[in-house]
């Protein structure tokens, strides 16, 4: 990409104030899940990054970063989209990490369409797959091994109320995972894990780019 994003490799320092927990990012070869685990690994927490297989090369940049900071970096690619990989890759991390305290649903898939016409099925399922489905599985996959104080994390989007008119079905999934979000939150206080989204702006990632 140019120019090249800044996901705070140089510029974030960290304060320790995540020292011992144990995270589990998803989409974290680049964009906001790469800024992320940087930052968490900085905080001081282990990282377990999950990833297209695809990404290899830009997810083990990302390792190199984590481990640098003197972080523990795992490393699980995987096609989420499936309801055996979600599972997979959660279990993987809780087992790797010794435990789970900090859940980040961030992967997405993303294509620019002008006409809703062009659409496909195919395109739309893949879309709710990835970035719905995935947030659903990993959060029911998780919340057995989530201990009070925990907190799970969904990357949403300023799309999720007020959709451009290029990303319909993009913006549709961003909606729906605000309201699991609220959902969940009331549900899992009682346990006490807190459930948050982050609602982005524009962001320069490779979807800006790429079409998604």
């Amino acid at each position: 990409m140019e120019p090249r994003p800044d996901h705070g490799e140089t510029s974030y320092h960290g304060s320790g104030q995540l020292a011992v927990c144990k995270a589990l990012i998803t989409g974290v070869d680049s964009g906001i899940g790469r800024a992320v685990a940087i930052a968490f690994a900085r905080g001081g927490a282990n990282v377990a990054i999950n990833y297209h297989p695809d990404e290899e090369s830009d997810a083990q940049e990302v390792v190199k970063l984590i481990v640098t900071a003197g972080r523990k970096a795992i490393t699980l690619p995987a096609d989420i989209r499936s309801q055996a990989a979600c599972e997979e890759v959660v279990g993987k991390a809780f087992e790797q990490l010794g435990g789970l305290d900090l859940l980040v649903n961030n992967a997405a898939y993303q294509q620019s369409k002008a006409n809703i016409l062009k659409i496909t099925d195919e395109q739309f399922d893949r879309t709710f797959k990835t970035n719905v489905y995935h947030v659903f599985r990993f959060s029911k996959a998780a919340i057995p091994h989530l201990p009070p104080g925990a907190s799970i994390i969904n990357t949403v989007s300023v799309n999720s109320y007020d959709p451009g008119e290029e990303l319909i079905d993009y913006a549709a999934t961003k909606a729906a995972i605000l309201n699991l979000t609220k959902g969940m939150a009331k549900q899992l206080a009682k346990k006490g894990i807190r459930v948050n989204a982050v609602a982005l702006g524009p962001v320069w990632t490779p979807l800006q780019v790429a079409g998604g």
